[in-house]
This record gives structure tokens, sequence and C-alpha cells, in this order.
């Protein structure tokens, strides 16, 4: 069996971009930095993403049925810094620029693009959770390289 420490360090050489998963559970918003999206099918349009099962995203995600996802740029380093923290929901969306999305999860303005999703599977994967989602609605944002993180640190191609 590999150990856990290895294959955080190998898998975090490897480049992966950077997204905010948000939610809106009845007026309750919340958002986390996520770092394993991934398309899955074009046809029909499914992308994935696990989330930790301690996350209060967890929940909130189920609960709301569906989520947007905004797709970071190089310079919103900061934004990826603040949605990986946890911070208290009070505080969460204080200075943090957004629009609402048709389902009226929050779209970080800024972003690369937008994906509104609706949960469509659900897959036990170790401490987390693999959701699957339909692709309802895309939306092209700005022109620019992608925030990416690797080895522990955010940057741009």
């Amino acid at each position: 069996m590999a150990e856990s420490a290895e294959l955080r360090t190998l898998l975090g050489r490897f480049p992966s971009g950077v997204c905010v998963v948000t939610v809106d559970a009845s007026g309750q918003r919340l958002g986390l930095t996520v770092g394993s999206l991934v398309s899955l099918s074009l046809d029909p349009p499914l992308v994935g993403f696990a989330i930790s099962r301690e996350a209060a995203m967890h929940e909130l995600l189920r609960e709301a049925g569906g989520c947007a996802i905004s797709l970071l740029a190089a310079g919103q380093e900061w934004l990826a810094q603040h949605f990986a923290r946890g911070v208290p929901p009070i505080a969460m969306w204080h200075g943090v620029a957004v629009e609402p999305g048709a389902a009226g999860a929050p779209l970080l303005v800024g972003a690369l693009g937008w994906l509104e999703c609706t949960l469509s599977e659900e897959v036990v994967a170790g401490t987390h959770t693999f959701f699957v989602c339909d692709v309802r609605r895309v939306e092209l944002g700005e022109d620019a390289p992608a925030l990416v993180r690797v080895r522990g640190d955010y940057s741009s191609p």
C-alpha cells in the first residue's frame, strides 16, 4: 500500500487547475476552493470533483442539489486562499465580488468562466465524496492564464 505522504508529495508536483465551488442552499451561501475538477464527458456535459465528507460544503451541496463553479484566473490567488481557509460563513463573502448565478449560487467576478451544475451522482472515495455534476450552463469570463497549484503554491502557466 502506498504511503499517503509519498502520494501527497508526488501529486503536489503535478499542476492542477484551481476553482471555487459555490452553493446557495435556502439562502445559506458557501464557497470552497477545489483542485480536483475534471471534465468527464462532453456529451452529455459532465464534470466532477471531490469534497471531504467533513467539510461544511459536503452537506450543503447535497441540500442545494447543485452548484456553480468559478474557474480562477491568474491573479485570483487571494480568492483561492480565502475559500480554502474555511472562513466563517458570516465573513465568507465580505469583500468578494460576486454575481448571482441562474440557480442562485454565487459566481466569482473576474474568473476565466463559470459552470452551473446540478448533482447527478455521488461516489464514496475514501475520506471524500466524488460528485458528478450535469453542466447546465457555461459562461466564458476573462481571457487570461489559468490559476494553477503546484508544489503547494499558486501560479499561472
